[in-house]
């Protein structure tokens, strides 16, 4: 079993929001339930139940409220959700206008700004009536290529009180990339920024803008916000003007349009890195519940918290943490990049904003602990009670960081799901306890299994991840999509009627789950599946590696596993160091995890948001296009893996 690192106290167990809501199911439905996994299997067996208690606990506002909670718990894809029901997704998330702090932003050019839910609520409905001058209605599209500003949570919230489906990407995009989005979806306004800061480098936007604006005539208005300048020069793009010259400074109050729980809120997209990325709409209704179900209930928070995500505003976690406006929190933006101008950047804003909830990637986490940063003993924390982690698996070593050197007394929740879903399969549980390399539960209402190679559920070993019953942050569709084809392949292709997300996991029987990597990148060698992750884990303790992707390659009849490694400074792939990395594999992990080829590499690509494609490795290696380069943050790296004469050879 797990070494248990963490565990709340009875008090703290007693004040949690799950524990009240355990008591609302308790007296609406006669039971006595009174631990997580009772409420889970609850949750899951008895899903109209469950979706209607959460409605009702996050007092979802509604002009009209459903008829019933789905039509069918065995159709998936297809279920309709909360049907008859009337409300507003921004109506909910602007609930509060009062002087409480809404927004803090900093950037990392020491820019800051800080908004009260009031004037949050009085800036929206200056952009609102604008949108509706320029006749943005229900059914168009409003994009934002934006940085992580406040006047991009205002945009959207903007866009969707009028009923228009919002979108956003980073403005780290390239042309390209952006094109392969928002040309898809034909917007009628796009929001952007003349240019945003990295490394403490000015970066212009304006360029990309104006030639984005003129392979997308859909565009009607295109509304900047001053940031790396104070003036910028619009003359390029004929049918701009600046943020504060859009806004109606006469108007003062929103008409929030009434809309059914499944009119389309957001438009999210796949990496795109083996094509172009897919388009998901998803709902208005089934977003918020589900938004407001894993930030009250999994995540435990209350109006007076303090909640930050490192993010960008083309990652899922950005609309995920917006959402926690609905809760009254204090919502912290940052742009720029994490560790400018010294490793410590976020950990001094956490003190001095006194965040109670931290959260972050994997990867933020392992390039922190590599800096030698020492959160703990450098900044004042005693604020922060959890902190998230996703995009990846969270090692078992980066358990033991977080808990050594950053906080001893805090929720650290690993969390996984997909923007596919805008939300997370497996989560925190803050009545629960922490085990090492493990996530907590798997989320409330989400029947979450392990199915092994003949389709069949397995409690603790390595399966696919799926989901057996509907949820109401599914994908409304696919944009372009009109049978359906698309979005029943992405998911449905392999188990029909189940949701099959691409994960590799294993559920604990005291209910955690360890995630072991993409199951599309699931490596082989003799027919055994293996996870990639349990690879990363071994190679990152090694001080003489920087970074590395593993792959599976065919070979002669069978798959061998090839792991290339980006060497530290100073630092050289000799003999002596490959076989260090074999016997640290082979005695942590298995001799079948043993890399039979291990390659130098300059460089490893990863995704804008951050995540390795292997799988992109796997095709240069195998000779096959790799269709979408503009996805990946660095596409320059995947030359190097073009022609390795080594990989030719026994």
């Amino acid at each position: 079993m797990a070494e248990m690192l963490w565990q709340p106290t009875e008090d703290r167990i007693r004040q949690t929001n799950m524990r009240r809501f355990m008591d609302l199911v308790n007296n609406r439905h006669g039971m006595q339930i009174s631990d997580y996994a009772a409420l889970y299997n609850w949750s899951v067996d008895h899903i109209a139940d469950f979706w209607a208690a959460v409605w009702d606990f996050a007092d979802i506002r509604c002009t009209r409220p459903f008829d019933r909670v789905i039509d069918d718990v065995t159709k998936m894809p297809g279920a309709r959700w909360f049907e008859g029901a009337r409300l507003n997704f921004a109506e909910n998330l602007l609930r509060y206008r009062d002087d409480r702090t809404a927004l803090v932003f900093h950037g990392e050019d020491k820019i800051s700004i800080s908004l009260t839910y009031r004037e949050l609520y009085a800036e929206t409905a200056r952009v609102a009536a604008s949108l509706k001058a320029l006749g943005v209605a229900s059914g168009d599209r409003v994009v934002g290529f934006m940085p992580n500003l406040p006047q991009t949570i205002i945009a959207m919230l903007a866009a969707v009180s009028l009923g228009a489906t919002w979108s956003s990407c980073s403005p780290d995009f390239g042309i390209k990339g952006v094109m392969d989005r928002f040309g898809q979806i034909a917007p009628k306004v796009l929001f952007t920024a003349d240019g945003y800061f990295f490394k403490g480098a000015a970066i212009d936007s304006l360029g990309r803008i104006t030639e984005i604006a003129r392979q997308i005539p859909s565009i009607e208005r295109i509304v900047v916000t001053p940031y790396t300048q104070a003036s910028p020069d619009l003359s390029a793009i004929g049918n701009a003007v600046l943020f504060d010259e859009f806004k109606d400074k006469n108007a003062a109050e929103i008409e929030f349009v009434q809309l059914p729980a499944d009119h389309p809120l957001y438009i999210m997209y796949s990496s795109g890195t083996t094509g172009l990325p897919k388009c998901m709409v998803q709902s208005s209704g089934g977003i918020l519940v589900n938004h407001l179900k894993e930030l009250i209930l999994h995540t435990d928070l209350k109006r007076n918290d303090v909640i930050f995500y490192f993010t960008t505003c083309g990652w899922m976690m950005w609309n995920w943490l917006v959402s926690s406006l609905a809760v009254g929190a204090t919502v912290v933006l940052y742009d720029g990049n994490p560790f400018h101008p010294e490793p410590g950047a976020l950990w001094r804003m956490a003190q001095n904003d006194r965040i109670t909830v931290f959260g972050t990637s994997a990867g933020y986490l392992a390039a922190l602990k590599s800096t030698g940063a020492l959160p703990a003993k450098e900044y004042d924390l005693s604020p922060l009670r959890a902190l998230l982690s996703t995009g990846s698996p969270l090692s078992e070593e980066g358990f033991d960081f977080v808990y050594q050197e950053i906080k001893s007394d805090l929720q650290l929740a690993s969390i996984s799901g997909g923007t596919d879903l805008n939300g997370c399969f497996a989560l925190g549980n803050p009545m629960g306890p922490v085990y090492k390399g493990e996530l907590q539960c798997r989320g409330l209402g989400m029947k979450v299994e392990a199915f092994d190679e003949n389709g069949r559920p397995v409690i603790g070993q390595q399966g696919e991840l799926v989901c057996t019953a509907p949820f109401p942050s599914m994908p409304i569709a696919f944009w372009n999509d009109p049978d359906g084809a698309k979005y029943r392949d992405a998911y449905f292709d392999v188990y029909p009627g189940i949701w099959r997300h691409g994960d590799y996991i294993e559920i604990s029987d005291h209910g955690g789950v360890k995630i072991y990597g993409r199951s599309d990148a699931t490596l082989n060698p003799g027919g055994v599946r293996i996870g990639t992750a349990e690879i990363y884990r071994q190679v990152d303790q090694l001080d003489e590696i920087a970074d590395s992707v593993v792959i599976g390659q065919q070979w002669k009849g069978d798959v061998r596993v090839v792991l290339f490694v980006q060497m530290a400074p100073g630092n050289e792939l000799t003999e002596e160091l490959k076989q260090k990395i074999r016997k640290t594999i082979r005695s942590n992990a298995s001799p079948r995890h043993v890399p039979a080829k291990i390659v130098a590499v300059p460089d490893i690509p990863y995704t804008l948001n951050m995540k390795k494609v292997e799988l992109a490795v796997k095709k240069m290696v195998e000779k096959k296009p790799v269709l979408n380069r503009d996805a990946l943050k660095n596409p320059e790296a995947l030359d190097f893996y073009d022609d390795i004469a080594e990989l030719q050879t026994d």
